[in-house]
Parts: structure tokens; sequence; C-alpha cells
């Protein structure tokens, strides 16, 4: 998952940040609210953690602004502000959840695993698909109880795509998932259709090898 921190305290980005990529997530973060748009506009965040205290701008501005983009991400709030009105409104224009500070790193964790399942549809962290299995949790895929070895990129491609059965995923968005803002990256195109290639290969004797579409000039439809 790709999530952008929108936080001005550093110490609490800081640790936002390296919390969240031990826990697989890609992080960017942007300190003021101009930066957060120009990230915004330009990346397919899965995430944004929202302070409204910013220095430069309403965070409830920004939350509206990005209430416009084809591209929803989920919006937690985190913010000091107590006052029941802030809640509701910041509710009201769509955010996802709201967290006031100071917040357990844990309970945000189970916050955001919450909204996937909701988003997505999903019960559980265990995919099922073709006779394989896939906790998104444990980050481990099996056969017969027989655990196939995969990259973390490996990995997190086939759990993104299992999120988003039947949806044709262009390689930009794979690329953003898996790399994060491709504008501070050398971004190779074909970086995506090699990890996918490995990962056709690694699977081959476990499922039907039509379990992948390649859609030409444009990207790849897992078939459930």
């Amino acid at each position: 998952m790709h999530v952008l921190i929108v936080e001005d305290e550093v110490s609490l980005a800081t640790e936002l940040q390296h919390f969240l990529t031990q826990e697989h997530y890609r992080c960017d973060w942007a300190s003021t609210g101009r930066e957060a748009s120009e990230k915004i506009a330009v990346n397919l965040y899965d995430f944004i953690l929202l302070d409204l205290g910013l220095p430069d701008y309403d965070g409830l501005d920004l939350l509206r602004e990005t209430k416009e983009l084809e591209h929803e991400p989920a919006i937690i709030v985190l913010t000091a502000r107590g006052a029941l009105e802030d809640r509701i409104e910041g509710l009201g224009l769509g955010a996802d959840d709201y967290l006031p500070k100071p917040f357990s790193l844990l309970e945000l964790q189970a916050r955001m695993q919450a909204i996937l399942r909701r988003k997505f549809k999903v019960k559980s962290s265990v995919f099922q698909f073709h006779g394989l299995e896939l906790d998104s949790v444990a980050r481990r895929v099996s056969y017969q109880d027989q655990e196939i070895a995969l990259t973390k990129k490996e990995f997190d491609l086939l759990h993104y795509m299992l999120l988003h059965r039947k949806r044709i995923l262009t390689r930009l968005q794979l690329t953003e998932h898996i790399w994060g803002n491709i504008l501070e990256d050398n971004y190779d195109s074909n970086y995506i259709d090699v990890h996918i290639k490995n990962l056709r290969k690694k699977l081959a004797e476990y499922i039907p090898s039509d379990w992948l579409e390649t859609v030409r000039g444009v990207g790849y439809r897992l078939m459930a």
C-alpha cells in the first residue's frame, strides 16, 4: 500500500514513516499543504494520513481537494483538534476515519486494515485464489499448506491484484503501488513486466496458466 503522511510535526512524521515502512507500506511525507497537494496530484495513493493543523493550509480544504480526484484514496484524519465540529465536518467531507493525537501506532494500523476490508469488501486478511492462500498479515502465500517463496515486490503485486480482482490495472498504477513516487525514481515500465513474468513462473506449477490476463498496451487483469 502506498501512503502519504501529511504532517508538519517532524518527530511524529518520522515515527509514522518508520513504523509503516516496517509494516511493508510505501510512504511519502509532506510537511505542508502545498507539498501534499502537489504529491496528491501526481501520485496514486491508497491512504492519506492527514493532519488538519497545517502551517499553510486548512486540512479540511485539502480533504475537499482530494475528494475531487478520480482516484480516491482512503483518508484518516490525525489531529490534536478536539472539537466535535471538526470531527463531524471531516467525516462529512468524506474522511474514512478519525484519530485524535496522541494515538497508538498499532491502533492506526488496525484502523487502516479495517478500512481496507470495508473498501474492498473482504472479510479477513486471507485471500483464496485458484487453490492458493495469501495471508496479507503474515505475508505468506501457500498452496495446500506448502509455502511459495515470493520476493517482497512479487507478494505486493499479487496482493494488490487480489484486492482489485477482474479490474484492469495499468502498468503506471502497479508501478505507483510498488515503487511509490515515480517522479523521484528512475521509472522504467519494464520493471512491472519483469516482476509479472517472475510471478507467473513461480505460480505456474500450482495454478492454471490463464490466471492473469495481459491487456495489450494497458496492463494486467487478474482472472478470478
